[in-house]
């Protein structure tokens, strides 16, 4: 079965190139030039992955991302744009992108990206449609990335760190490597940083932890990984 993209771009020539060479790829493309148009269809069709300039008519990728994030959780996006700042990057992955790329750019590189992020998609770690992690006096609901931590505070969580919790609470009390970790929730292809995890390990903490200089619940073992421990 071919993989279905929807493609949203607003300069012509760049989209019928796009469209057409990913259709020579056996790819289903959707090509649409305005975020308007591009929230329809999302809305009423099926895609496996969204390629997304940010610059659009109507409804600019950014905000159209923050819409397509409170439906859809899991569909990968990849920024495809001119916007290049390390402010605009940081912005669009913060709000949900999976990938960034700027133009100019080589087709053979959106082509492997693309590539890569459906083959996370599959494998990546799997959200259950219903279950909740109590540890202590906190709980995360995997299915509305809601959390409530002991102090009473709501906070909702994103899609990298629910599949974090899920990844370490599916292992409890197991050492999960970094590599392990950088492969399942991010694929490599974002953030290759370890110090990405150690950056949401020490968020984790100050959520859900009464103390976080002495954590109760996550672990960061020097030279290893990470584990969750959850006291009985």
């Amino acid at each position: 079965m071919k993989h279905r993209i929807l493609l949203v771009e607003d300069e012509e020539v760049l989209r019928d190139n796009l469209k057409l060479n990913l259709e020579l790829e056996n790819y289903k493309v959707v090509a649409v030039e305005r975020g308007n148009e591009a929230l329809e269809r999302f809305k009423h069709e099926k895609f496996d992955l969204i390629l997304l300039d940010v610059m659009l008519p109507e409804i600019n990728g950014f905000d159209l991302l923050k819409i397509i994030r409170l439906e859809n959780t899991t569909i990968p996006v990849l920024f495809l744009t001119a916007k290049s700042t390390s402010s605009d990057i940081i912005e669009g992955l913060k709000i949900g992108a999976d990938d960034y790329i700027t133009k100019p750019f080589h087709l053979e590189e959106v082509l492997l990206r693309i590539q890569k992020l459906l083959i996370r998609s599959r494998n990546e770690v799997s959200i259950p449609e219903k279950n909740i992690l109590n540890f202590g006096e906190n709980s995360v609901n995997f299915k509305t990335f809601e959390s409530q931590n002991f102090a009473g505070e709501y906070k909702r969580l994103s899609k990298k760190e629910i599949l974090l919790l899920k990844l370490l609470s599916d292992r409890e009390n197991e050492v999960v490597s970094r590599n392990e970790i950088l492969e399942k929730v991010w694929g490599y292809d974002v953030f290759p940083s370890t110090r990405t995890i150690d950056n949401y390990i020490l968020a984790f903490r100050k959520q859900f932890e009464k103390d976080p200089k002495n954590p109760s619940f996550f672990f960061s073992i020097r030279g290893v990984g990470y584990k969750m421990s959850i006291p009985k």
